[in-house]
């Protein structure tokens, strides 16, 4: 690959990141701020980001798969096999042991930041005591699997595929990994640590199934936490 071509394939990549990551975190905003009242605080705000999750999960998985055939179509300009840098048969059982490890880690950090919910006032969006069976349907599939996987491979494996090259592998992952915490501002940053967690077990394993296992489970064990306390 000369350095013209790396150059071309580093910006196809950052627009497309870049693209996925101002819709969703501008409709955030506009969910958000659309249900501000004076006297509520940021966490009281980033509430409301999930208080229709019918639209939000529709919009992110829409959005999602409106951008996937342009990352497919990347890969195959450059000759890449998606499939290659998803799985590889002979590391399966290391790269899911992997994942289990990146998973805990993160999951330890999200228990850390727990604590931020006690200052919500009265006036933040009231948790639903129980999930309807559809909205947990929508939940994985949103979550679980369309964010899980194709996401990764946005902000995972097009940075160290395509914009690596130009600006170095790690300075790649890491602005990524800005701009993947930027379209979930409101989670307080737990995504930031989740990224690096993802980031570690991608370049422990060289294939994208760690990470996207380690974003799957995340979101999984968010959602049984979401129904067994919720």
């Amino acid at each position: 690959m000369n350095d013209i071509t790396a150059k071309e394939n580093g910006k196809k990549a950052l627009t497309i990141v870049t693209a996925l990551t101002l819709f969703v975190a501008g409709f955030e905003l506009f969910i958000a701020f659309t249900n501000y009242k004076p006297g509520m605080n940021f966490l009281d705000l980033t509430s409301y980001v999930l208080s229709n999750k019918y639209i939000y999960f529709m919009l992110l998985t829409v959005a999602n798969l409106a951008l996937l055939p342009a990352a497919v179509t990347l890969y195959k300009e450059n000759g890449i096999s998606i499939k290659d840098e998803i799985i590889d048969k002979k590391s399966l059982g290391k790269d899911i042991l992997i994942a289990a490890v990146a998973v805990l880690a993160s999951e330890a950090v999200q228990l850390l930041f727990s604590f931020t919910f006690k200052f919500r006032t009265g006036m933040a969006f009231k948790i639903e005591s129980s999930l309807p069976a559809d909205m947990i349907v929508l939940w994985i599939i949103s979550l679980v699997f369309v964010s899980g996987i194709i996401k990764e491979i946005f902000y995972r494996g097009f940075a160290k595929r395509f914009l690596g090259p130009v600006i170095g592998e790690m300075p790649a992952l890491l602005l990524f990994n800005v701009m993947f915490t930027v379209l979930d501002w409101h989670n307080y940053g737990l995504s930031f640590f989740l990224g690096l967690a993802c980031i570690w077990a991608y370049k422990k394993t060289g294939r994208l199934l760690a990470p996207m296992l380690v974003h799957g489970m995340a979101n999984l064990i968010a959602l049984i936490y979401w129904i067994v306390v919720g």
